[in-house]
């Protein structure tokens, strides 16, 4: 099958053609008449496989040319990385097509993203906090919406992103085409399907949770960090191997120390990447792996989320996620539009149970390999690792900075006196039970009867 077969126009055809793509992938062959026809859809599907591509096809190709301000369709992603990375696929497919995309996102001035809204949009790509913002201030109307699509539907909701959704379908028009695509399906996920969809077509190109078969993995037993560190430094001397390798630790501040640890043996070689990291130091980042200017990427979860870089020769999970769907999506940075990928994952004695649910839910054992022989063994371990000290009898006790300063003191009896507020007049009645001022007709009346 080719794109020639899924009935589309001049214009697409001319940018795939500009883009070098003649035969679609499964989830765009099976998405486009569905997509096309107007009804709403959830497509499981792969990382890799151009899901993206997959419902924009059969937007562009059905979405007529306007001058009206207010967006037609609405695009929801769940990070900032890849609402630029959409924007920009979009304006590739739209070369030859009279549109208009903008992409919003936190971390930016609003005010500049509230201009360009008001020039008028056909198509936003954004993510829910932002939009929500947006509408709230009335500067975006949500009324002509005809097509929501949500990509990454599943990280959205382990992102914590389910409040905003609601309150986002709670002012779209009822009447639209609703577009979810995800590689993984959760119980979460499913749920809001049965909330807010209307009898949606399945497509499902693969099981949930199913790998690539053209990504090799393996894995190897590690005791700590230092010797994970060990590890990583031996397999990363082999330059022309290793030679675009994206790592994934599993919190920001792990990101920061390997990236220390990376920079001493690999000087100018890697870059971070976390959200506690400014919006154009993250973007820069990604565009000096994406060139080839650093062979090294370290980056936590927000990296695992949809983006398309090519050629990612290694994934690494220097830690084993403790959800099963982060593996996936992780793994999927390598071995995409049908290449040759490896993924290798490290895993201490504590991370086994999260070994066991990635297993359990690809329904395959990943391979292991023994520690090379120059790779040391360290016995030194980080803050995390050290076994926890507590004393016998006294197991919460208070940690040295929240002990009392020394001007500590109580307060003086005088001072511990109850506050009686309004009530102090009613309950002085009741003790002597007359009237503290005079006039009290209430408590005049209630002694005369």
């Amino acid at each position: 099958m080719t794109f020639n077969d899924l009935n589309l126009n001049t214009p697409l055809y001319n940018a795939l053609d500009d883009l070098g793509f003649t035969t679609p992938t499964p989830i765009q062959a099976e998405s486009f008449n569905v997509v096309a026809a107007g009804k709403d859809v959830v497509g499981i599907a792969q990382t890799g496989t151009g899901k993206t591509f997959a419902y924009m096809l059969p937007i562009l190709k059905n979405l007529p040319f306007s001058k009206q301000d207010n967006p037609r369709v609405l695009i929801l992603v769940p990070t900032r990385e890849l609402v630029v990375q959409v924007v920009s696929e979009i304006e590739k497919l739209s070369k030859y097509i009279n549109n208009r995309v903008l992409g919003v996102y936190g971390g930016t001035n609003i005010n500049t993203q509230k201009q360009a809204v008001a020039q008028g949009q056909d198509i936003i790509v954004a993510t829910p906090g932002r939009l929500y913002d947006l509408a709230v201030s009335r500067v975006l109307q949500l009324k002509s919406i005809q097509k929501l699509v949500i990509d990454e539907v599943d990280v959205m909701l382990d992102l914590g992103f389910r409040h905003q959704l609601l309150n986002i379908f709670d002012i779209l028009p009822e009447r639209r085409q609703n577009i979810m695509y995800s590689a993984t399906m959760t119980k979460d996920v499913d749920d809001l399907i049965t909330d807010f969809f209307k009898s949606p077509e399945k497509i499902a190109i693969a099981v949930s949770g199913t790998p690539l078969e053209n990504i090799k993995q393996e894995r190897y037993d590690v005791p700590n960090f230092y010797t994970k560190v060990n590890l990583l430094k031996h397999l990363l001397q082999d330059k022309e191997e290793y030679s675009k390798v994206l790592i994934f630790v599993a919190y920001k501040k792990m990101a920061d120390r390997l990236f220390d640890q990376l920079e001493d043996i690999f000087p100018t070689e890697s870059c971070v990447i976390h959200s506690n990291k400014t919006q154009n130091y993250r973007l820069r980042s990604i565009e000096q792996f994406r060139e080839g200017s650093n062979r090294l990427l370290v980056a936590t979860d927000v990296m695992a989320r949809g983006l398309d870089i090519d050629n990612v020769t290694h994934v690494i999970n220097f830690d084993t996620p403790d959800y099963p769907e982060n593996y996936m999506h992780r793994i999927g940075r390598t071995g995409r539009a049908e290449r040759e990928g490896h993924a290798l994952l490290f895993s201490t004695e504590k991370e086994q149970e999260g070994l066991e649910r990635i297993e359990e839910l690809m329904k395959m054992k990943i391979d292991t390999l023994t520690i090379p022989e120059g790779v040391e063994i360290s016995t030194e371990l980080i803050e995390e690792e050290r076994p926890q000290i507590r004393e016998r009898n006294n197991p919460i006790k208070r940690r040295d900075e929240d002990a009392p300063g020394p001007a500590f003191h109580e307060k003086k009896d005088k001072n511990k006196k109850e506050n009686l507020g309004g009530s102090y007049k009613f309950k002085m009645a009741e003790k002597y039970k007359k009237p503290k001022t005079r006039g009290d007709k209430n408590y005049n009346r209630r002694n005369k009867k």
